[in-house]
């Protein structure tokens, strides 16, 4: 038992550091966090470099105005004759010991004359920058620095001035005359003390400049994300029913527009909700007329008894008999809903003639315009053929086309244009009757909506009949839209694709 409990406080750890560590306030936490840190971390290396190239390049400089100052000394007092001078040897000792680093000198026979380490006295040696440096001079000064080994290396060349007047050999000028080089190899050391006390400084102040960002990371996030959390907690609120408003709009622009889409999305669920109600309540009344009718017929007719005439129970039949009629549109509207509302309704895709199809639908709705001299008119503008589902195109044509006559005025008309191009067939319903308001537009295809309800009870309107009409149509990829002006008639527009692309 206890071992189970333990195994379930672990699972609800663990599911809530993974819900925070997932949340948009963690990750935009860790956005600024990583990037202060990254920034830091190459400016630690940008300076550690910097300080390196520049101490080295410091270093290299003084040692080789020391060597120079050497060099000048060796030639003064001969010293590559006479190395015995006590003077020139306590300087070249003291500048290895001071330097931690070797001395070597060399004549221009490549000869070593005196290795401060003591190894190489009377060698002969031949390396490449000695040679260059012996070859040209004051031009061959050469340094390099060794990451590797921790060192640096110079070769500088010691060089004597002669002048035409004081010597045998006329020169045009002052001509140098290389005697030797000089040798240096020196430690890193130094300046390696000095690197990890300005690393371990940068360190400090690196730790100071993270603890800042993160101070500043965690405040950002929280500034950030209060309005979402906001939103967040409206929306909670609007769930467990607490309160129908809409929720508060935020400045900031993201949050805005998420406010925004879901106050659309709470006015819109609103509306459903009360066409829903409303529907409802209409339908109740409608299921319930035609019962209510036939029972008042029948119990009529029951109370008569054997002596009702004939024609009187004809008449009362032909009248059960339609409120039956009306009682099947209304459940057939249901059902027809109902498959519509399936994630995945299926078309039953064949060749149809457009034309064929609407003078079908013209033909069985003639007879209900005739009993208000409504007429019916048909303009097909070219054949059509398309791929379509003659059942729910037909449903289509014959909703807009009843709402035409229902919606109309005694002696008006209903005319039907068929038209098409190379990709798309188009369907205009117009109609002379009285118009939708401006303001309804938008609505008439949303279920259960109805314009004039008192209208609609009376011609037995359910709303439905554009909605489905709409359904057909965007399951066939195609559009619907409504024009209309109150008073002067309305049009509807059809317009379908020749060919559905079906997906596989």
């Amino acid at each position: 038992m206890k071992q189970d409990t333990y195994i379930s406080d672990s699972k609800s750890k663990l599911s809530k550091f993974n819900e925070l560590f997932s949340s948009l306030k963690a990750h935009f936490f860790l956005a600024i966090f990583l990037t202060g840190l990254a920034c830091c971390l190459t400016m630690h290396v940008l300076i550690f470099n910097d300080y390196e190239e520049r101490a080295v390049a410091v270093r290299i400089s003084e040692m080789q105005t020391q060597l120079r100052l050497l060099s000048n000394r060796l030639i003064k007092y001969n010293y590559l004759q006479d190395t015995d001078d006590p003077v020139i040897n306590a300087e070249i000792d003291y500048l290895s010991n001071f330097n931690n680093g070797r001395v070597i000198i060399i004549n221009d026979d490549l000869n070593v004359i005196k290795d401060t380490y003591e190894i190489s006295n009377g060698k002969f040696i031949v390396s490449e920058e000695t040679v260059n440096c012996l070859k040209t001079g004051t031009r061959g000064t050469f340094s390099k620095f060794d990451k590797k080994y921790g060192a640096i290396e110079l070769v500088v060349p010691i060089v004597e001035t002669k002048n035409a007047e004081g010597e045998d050999v006329t020169y045009e000028d002052d001509t140098e005359v290389v005697r030797g080089a000089i040798l240096l190899c020196i430690s890193m050391d130094p300046i390696r003390r000095s690197l990890t006390k300005l690393s371990r400084r940068i360190a400090v102040y690196e730790g100071v400049i993270i603890f800042t960002i993160i101070c500043i990371a965690y405040m950002l996030a929280q500034k950030l994300m209060k309005p979402f959390d906001k939103i967040t907690t409206d929306i909670n609120e609007v769930k467990a029913g607490y309160t129908e408003d809409s929720i508060e709009v935020p400045t900031l622009t993201e949050a805005r527009h998420i406010a925004i889409a879901f106050n659309s999305l709470l006015r819109r669920m609103k509306v459903l909700d009360d066409s829903r109600q409303e529907f409802v309540s209409n339908v109740s009344h409608e299921l319930r007329t035609p019962i209510t009718s036939m029972k008042v017929l029948a119990d009529s007719l029951l109370s008569m008894g054997e002596d009702a005439p004939i024609e009187m129970y004809r008449d009362f039949m032909e009248d059960i008999g339609k409120e039956v009629d009306r009682e099947n549109q209304i459940i057939g509207d249901l059902l027809t809903l109902v498959k519509m509302d399936k994630k995945s309704p299926e078309l039953d895709i064949k060749s149809v003639k457009i034309e064929n199809l609407i003078e079908g639908v013209l033909k069985r709705i003639k007879p209900i315009a005739m009993q208000r001299d409504i007429e019916l008119i048909f303009e097909s503008r070219r054949t059509v053929t398309a791929e379509v589902d003659e059942v729910k195109i037909s449903q289509v044509i014959t909703n807009l086309v009843e709402n035409g006559v229902k919606y109309n005025k005694d002696g008006g008309s209903v005319k039907v244009i068929l038209d098409a191009d190379h990709q798309f067939f188009t369907v205009k319903v117009m109609d002379t009757g009285v118009g939708i308001p401006e303001d309804s537009l938008e609505h008439v295809f949303e279920r259960f909506y109805r314009v004039d309800k008192s209208r609609s009870r009376e011609i037995g309107g359910t709303g439905l009949g554009l909605a489905i009409a709409r359904s057909a149509v965007l399951m066939h990829r195609g559009t619907i839209e409504v024009d209309s002006k109150l008073g002067e008639g309305t049009t509807f527009t059809v317009k379908i694709p020749l060919i559905i692309a079906t997906e596989k």
